[in-house]
């Protein structure tokens, strides 16, 4: 069964891409039916199963796909090939654009992940990181980080 629905509210994007507020249909998680989401491209950026959403005015789109339990708030941004998922929480005014994100990692502030980076374990990253082509990963309070970028 469906969880949400796109509505009729549209917002247009960078100019070119149409994305669509969404609008659960059923109870899941701490979302209600009947509330309002943030905004997708098309269904394929937020799966219909588990509990995964898009709060406020968060948007998905250009392929990003976010499922399992993963949620992303505020103002963030997902896209170009984005996978969001596990427990994972992107709040404020991230922008995800083509990394992997999993795990239990929160994401919050002005930060910027892209170019195939890939963040998982209990990782947070906060205030106005940057993160390009990298892996981050924490467990038990360890942290580490390496360049993927062969020299």
């Amino acid at each position: 069964m469906r969880k949400y629905e796109l509505t009729d509210e549209t917002i247009e994007f960078d100019g070119y891409i149409t994305l669509y507020r969404i609008r659960a249909l059923k109870d899941f998680g701490d979302v209600k039916a009947g509330d309002l989401g943030g905004f997708i491209e098309h269904e394929d950026n937020l799966s219909h199963e588990n509990d995964c959403w898009i709060y406020n005015d968060a948007k998905a789109y250009l392929f990003a796909n976010i499922y399992d339990s993963a949620k992303v708030f505020d103002n963030a941004q997902v896209a170009y090939n984005a996978e969001i998922f596990g427990n994972a929480k992107i709040y404020n005014n991230v922008k995800i654009y083509g990394g992997h994100i999993f795990g239990s990692v929160e994401i919050y502030g002005n930060v910027v992940i892209d170019n195939d980076s890939r963040i998982y374990g209990d990782t947070k990253i906060y205030d106005n990181s940057e993160a390009c082509k990298r892996t981050m990963t924490a467990q038990n309070g360890d942290s580490s980080a390496k360049d993927d970028i062969p020299f």
